[in-house]
């Protein structure tokens, strides 16, 4: 573990400095594409106008004999396309298989001063943060990459649930955790083949009333406790939270659900598979009009911050004033993408 005066030094010799708070920027929704797909990375730039995160996937659902060549077409998607100031990550491929190596080495090279995250699968300790964390730093020295790429790991294992708090403080280029539910449920021995969501299997049953009266059976979250856990822990260290993938498509109520769910308990956004997916979690996890009109109250009656306003009998001081800017800064930045939240938000 390194000392705490030099956590945030650079790993190389001329790699950029870590991070010292993570850029603020919207992450409702975090789009995933398969690169390897020529007529979806041709909609690449149309796409990155409806979203506020692009993820190329390089791992799960890609076939291996389609492997390299969606890490090519990755890095020739995003050579090729104008992205404009939309969020780019890329989810590699696992970090005990054969293409990990070339998946980071050749994206950092193509298109590394373009790239904001690399999303690790399986991450099980911290180890595996250290060891992206070095390999990135000589990566960006030896490509003159001139701002650091962050880390996005993924929880989708027994033991990186058990070692998750030990994982959010591993390194200063981590961005944040998501939920993996389908590997998890899998390293856990879970009885479900869905991936995120509910199952109707689980739930409590009613005690029993009168002889004969129907015992009523509530359904209950498969993932409350895991999410809770990785909630805290990300916000214990000062980094972000999502809900992973949903994997019905068609089930958009249950979809929404488990958003709402997801943002009421902490999560910065949510992963979206398929272009239905993004207005659910472009609208679940937009700020509230009420709460960025009242924000903006705050800072137009303390414009430096300094000092203490009543609003509508509530104080206000340096502290909430720090909340308010956070939150009109994050509408300004979805006003750029969301011309109907623009209006609502008066921006």
């Amino acid at each position: 573990m390194k000392l705490p005066q030099n956590f945030h030094k650079p790993l190389a010799i001329g790699a950029p400095a870590p991070f010292r708070e993570l850029p603020l920027r919207p992450e409702r929704v975090v789009h995933f594409f398969p690169p390897h797909i020529e007529k979806i990375r041709a909609r690449l730039a149309d796409t990155a106008r409806q979203v506020d995160v692009l993820c190329g996937n390089l791992e799960d659902a890609i076939p291996i004999e389609s492997k390299e060549a969606a890490r090519a077409g990755f890095i020739q998607g995003v050579q090729q396309s104008d992205l404009g100031d939309t969020a780019l990550w890329v989810r590699v491929n696992c970090l005990n298989s054969p293409w990990i190596l070339d998946d980071l080495a050749q994206i950092v090279a193509g298109v590394g001063n373009r790239l904001d995250a690399v999303m690790i699968p399986k991450v099980e300790g911290p180890w595996d943060i250290h060891f992206v964390d070095q390999y990135l730093a000589l990566l960006e020295a030896r490509h003159g990459i001139k701002k650091p790429i962050l880390i996005h790991a993924l929880l989708e294992t027994a033991e990186g649930v058990k070692n998750v708090e030990d994982i959010v403080c591993a390194s200063p280029r981590m961005h944040g955790l998501s939920l993996g539910p389908a590997d998890l449920a899998a390293s856990r021995g879970m009885k479900t083949t869905r991936v995120g969501g509910g199952h109707p299997f689980y739930g409590v049953l009613a005690d029993p009333g009168a002889e004969g009266s129907e015992r009523s059976f509530v359904q209950q979250d498969l993932w409350h406790y895991t999410l809770a856990r990785m909630i805290d822990a990300c916000a214990a260290s000062g980094i972000r939270a999502f809900y992973g993938p949903f994997g019905d498509l068609k089930d958009e109520a249950g979809c929404e659900a488990q958003y709402r769910n997801a943002f009421i308990m902490g999560c910065t956004g949510a992963w979206s598979l398929a272009p239905n997916q993004i207005p659910i979690a472009k609208r679940v996890f937009s700020p509230d009009v009420r709460e960025v009109l009242f924000a903006k109250r705050i800072l137009e009656s303390m414009p430096d911050g300094a000092g203490v306003a009543m609003i509508d009998g509530k104080m206000q001081d340096d502290a909430t004033w720090k909340q308010a800017k956070v939150m009109v800064d994050l509408a300004r930045l979805i006003a750029r993408k969301d011309p109907e939240l623009a209006a609502a938000y008066g921006l």
